[in-house]
């Protein structure tokens, strides 16, 4: 490293020179002095500019770039020294004035500093630079930051000097000092808006935070006046505008006046619906999504909320819904606003799939075809099939979403299913349709409903009592299922709030064994309680019953089973239950479930403890008797689309035939 003196001379040579360029270039630009007379005027005749009386720009339009340092390489220094080495230092916070008590927490010296620290580039030099020139480069653009940020705080008056404190002893590190000369804190004066008439009469001052008497801070001004850009579109204007602030500062006070322009626009009321670009739905339908009528009062949220559903149907690649001014007389005093939604159609076919293992029920792939507009508007036919160890199948199916209504769906579906599992062995073909009234991601309902009809015929194998062999037989059976669901939690998919009650019945006539008429319930309810930000308690409960027909009588496929990851886990795919001479389940008539869980998420993973009960009984009235336990840990990995579950499980004393561990992968909780 040369000497400090080195330094020194070289850091002055550089600012003298770059000083003297500077001014020379200036002088030559000027037509008047090109002549080297130094008496003439700078213009002739004398500028005469009007843009001089315009106020000045607002500092938040500026674009502001990156510190450059390049230019104060060690190359262009020429002084052949190494790197040098500083720290750095403000003095005069400690003379901040935190007395007072208001609405905004008083400023103190450390946070001045975090908030310095996070932007400073003498910070982000580590405490190293290629030259003098490079280190005064960074202390002046500092100087700037740190001005800004006592501004930002109310100290409009603050000052701050920049200097370089060399080292005593050759080769240690030089120390600059941001000297701060706070001043007094400004506080609000009058706050007053250049607005028209709005209503009601304080819609623009009830929603705007600051008070008089408290310390002007630029972040809360910003952020109240974002709050105004947002309140007031909520609130029929979807033409407001907010203007330049003025704060007029008296330094004898210490306050500084307020003044924000508001240009409020007409209040207005939903219009008509117009489309424009390549349209996929008309205005007709996409009153439909909507949750609003010509006439209510504008409000933005339910604009935004019609955007939403519209990309929802993923059938876009562009969407975009404005308000436009129409001039016509709306309800009410206010002028219809017209909604004018652009739209690009988007690729309408996907391919689907998905994958998961269970003990007892092992793999199973799904993979789908999906035309989402075969049959506009929203007309979808999908194409599904199941291939796993032990389901094999395929379905076609047509969906209408948003029949008539908003996330109403109708569906109707044809299907042909193997299952080959230890309870039965079924051939199936079923023709089934519903209409449902469904929670979605963008509005989740306290209530959902489901309602339809299922015409079926299956070919399956039950285990006679009386020859004690497996025999086949053919069931016809006609269902009415229906389904109600009343939902508080906080998320659909991964709920760490409220709870879920559903209730399901189907009606079912059943031939083959002579006529059968019964009914299938099940009653099931969630709970979720959270204790903190990363750990969740959550809770579920079932109860099932068949009455009117024997289990005999009943097809096996539509009895009622439990375990499995879905069921009561440690055990495996619908091994609990009455048992035939080979130990397989039969299934039965009720069934009772019960689960608890501990989640802990921390980021984009977490750990689940948890322990499930449950039984079947052959009878239609459940008991709570030689209820089965089953225990274990499971793994959470959060994506987007929701949780990846890995559960693995034992259960509590384990009978012969049952596995020590059951493991089971799925996409979402097990509840």
């Amino acid at each position: 490293m040369g000497s400090v003196a080195d330094w020194e001379r070289e850091q002055q040579r550089l600012e003298r020179e770059a000083r003297q360029e500077d001014a020379a270039d200036d002088i030559s630009k000027l037509p008047a002095l090109r002549d080297d007379d130094p008496r003439e005027p700078i213009a002739d005749p004398p500028v005469n500019d009007p843009a001089i009386d315009d106020p000045l720009v607002p500092l938040d339009s500026f674009e502001v770039e990156p510190f450059d340092e390049s230019r104060y390489t060690e190359a262009d220094d020429g002084s052949g020294s190494s790197s040098l080495r500083y720290d750095y230092r403000i003095a005069g916070l400690e003379a901040l004035d935190d007395s007072g008590e208001t609405a905004v927490r008083p400023i103190s010296a450390e946070d001045i500093r975090e908030l310095f620290a996070d932007l400073s580039v003498l910070e982000d030099g580590d405490g190293r630079a290629a030259n003098g020139a490079m280190v005064s480069a960074r202390m002046r653009e500092d100087q700037q930051l740190l001005a800004g940020i006592m501004s930002g705080q109310g100290y409009f008056d603050a000052t701050v000097n920049g200097t370089v404190e060399l080292p005593a002893t050759e080769g240690e590190e030089l120390t600059v000092v941001l000297q701060v000369s706070p001043g007094p804190r400004y506080d609000f004066g009058a706050i007053m808006f250049d607005a028209g008439p709005v209503v009601p009469d304080d819609l623009i001052t009830s929603n705007f935070v600051p008070d008089s008497g408290e310390p002007i801070v630029a972040e809360r001004v910003l952020a109240a006046e974002a709050n105004l850009a947002v309140v007031l579109p909520q609130e029929g204007y979807p033409f407001a505008e907010i203007g330049q602030r003025d704060i007029l500062l008296d330094p004898e006070t210490g306050t500084g006046d307020y003044t924000l322009p508001v240009e409020v626009g007409p209040r207005s009321s939903y219009g008509d619906i117009v489309t424009t670009g390549e349209t996929v739905f008309d205005a007709e339908h996409i009153a439909v999504l909507s949750r609003f009528e010509k006439g209510q009062l504008y409000d933005s949220r339910m604009v935004d909320d019609l955007r939403q559903a519209m990309i929802a149907t993923a059938l876009f690649s562009i969407v975009s819904v404005e308000p436009m001014r129409s001039g016509e007389a709306g309800p009410g005093g206010t002028e219809y606003a017209t909604i004018n939604v652009a739209q690009e159609a988007g690729p309408p076919r996907t391919i689907a799939g998905s994958a998961g293992y269970g003990t007892g029920q092992g793999f199973r792939l799904e993979g789908s075809w999906t035309h989402r507009n075969l049959f506009p508007p929203e007309g979808a036919l999908i194409a599904s099939a199941v291939a796993g160890t032990q389901e094999q199948g395929a379905t076609l199916t047509f969906r209408r979403s948003n029949a008539g209504r908003r996330d109403r769906t109708v569906e109707l579906g044809l299907s042909a299913l193997h299952s080959d599992f230890d309870a039965y062995e079924a051939f199936t073909g079923r023709l089934a349709g519903r209409i449902s009234y469904d929670s979605t991601p963008i509005w989740q309902k306290r209530l959902t409903y489901s309602y339809g009809f299922e015409i079926l015929g299956t070919n399956e194998k039950d285990f006679n009592f009386a020859t004690g062999i497996r025999d086949r037989r053919t069931y016809y059976v006609a269902a009415l299922p229906g389904q109600v669901t009343f939902d508080t939690t906080d998320d659909l998919l991964d709920p760490t709030e409220g709870f879920r009650l559903s209730a399901k019945l189907s009606p079912e006539a059943s031939l083959g064994s002579g006529t059968q008429i019964y009914g299938r319930g099940l009653l099931e309810g969630s709970a979720y309680y959270r204790v903190d930000d990363g750990l969740v308690l959550a809770g579920r409960a079932r109860v099932g019953s068949i009455v009117g027909a024997d289990r005999e009588l009943i097809a096996p496929s539509r009895r009622y089973y439990a375990g499995g990851g879905g069921s009561v886990r440690g055990f495996g795919y619908q091994e609990l239950g009455p048992k035939d001479i080979e130990n397989r389940p039969i299934g039965g008539r009720s069934l009772v479930e019960a689960a608890a869980e501990i989640r802990y998420r921390f980021g984009d993973y977490g750990v689940v403890a948890f322990v499930d009960a449950g039984q079947v009984y052959t009878s239609s009235t459940p008991g709570l008797d030689n209820l089965r336990y089953g225990i274990g840990l499971g793994g959470r990995f959060y994506t987007n689309f929701g949780p990846v579950r890995l559960d693995i499980a034992t259960p509590i004393n384990r009978q012969p035939g049952e596995s020590r561990i059951s493991v089971y992968v799925s996409i979402g909780q097990a509840f």
